[in-house]
């Protein structure tokens, strides 16, 4: 049994990773059929079901930053996850990363911090997996955007030194895609762009762009 998550409810081989517990159960009641808890424990909500098209899923919630995020995907591992996208948030700060879109990171470059525990020294770059990262391009079509992003261990700021070649940034997909290269786990990830130009994305916006993110993470996963 892992030492975090305490699940209450079987854990699909397929996993969708959100950073806000309210965003996991918002996901779980957009994409699947009577959700049921899988994970209360240390408040990272959990939910496992089928989606309409018959594919068990799990969506877990993965706390703030890159640390944190690297150890619930440890626990899934042992709970015998194998494929996971990460659908989360992230900064804008170069076209096209404009508010509400959707970036699919084609590399997670490391800027500094905790990156270093997995692996990852400052600039280098931890990558999806190549047909997984197709898959969620096809699900999206034309609303895909592929692109490297920086990850962060604080939330982006004007004064952050980042790669030159990202236009985005987030504080855990490094990690997850670091992470799970090294635990056998395919990985990729979705992010919204919920800050740009000074502006956030009010929540109603982001709610129909996570369901979105959300509804392609799925698709992409039944490939």
């Amino acid at each position: 049994m892992p030492a975090r998550l305490r699940p209450t409810a079987a854990i699909a081989a397929d996993a969708i990773l959100v950073g806000d517990p309210g965003r996991a159960l918002l996901l779980a009641q957009e994409l699947l059929e009577q959700p049921k808890m899988s994970n209360h424990a240390r408040g990272l909500w959990g939910y496992t079901g089928h989606t309409p098209a018959g594919q068990a899923l799990t969506i877990q919630s993965t706390g703030m930053g890159a640390p944190s995020a690297a150890i619930v995907l440890a626990d899934l591992a042992k709970l015998g996850v194998q494929r996971a996208v990460r659908v989360g948030t992230c900064t804008g700060f170069s076209d096209p990363a404009e508010l509400g879109k959707l970036l699919l990171p084609t590399a997670a470059l490391a800027a500094g911090g905790s990156a270093s525990s997995f692996g990852l020294e400052p600039g280098a770059a931890a990558q999806p997996d190549p047909a997984l990262l197709e898959n969620l391009t096809t699900a999206l079509g034309s609303e895909a955007h592929q692109t490297p992003v920086a990850s962060l261990d604080t939330l982006h700021s004007e004064s952050a030194e980042l790669p030159t070649d990202a236009i985005a940034a987030d504080m855990q997909t490094a990690a997850v895609l670091a992470r799970a290269s090294k635990l056998g786990i395919t990985a990729a990830a979705i992010l919204i762009v919920t800050e740009a130009d000074g502006n956030r994305l009010d929540d109603q916006s982001l709610e129909q762009a996570a369901k979105q993110a959300g509804q392609a993470a799925a698709r992409g996963l039944s490939r």
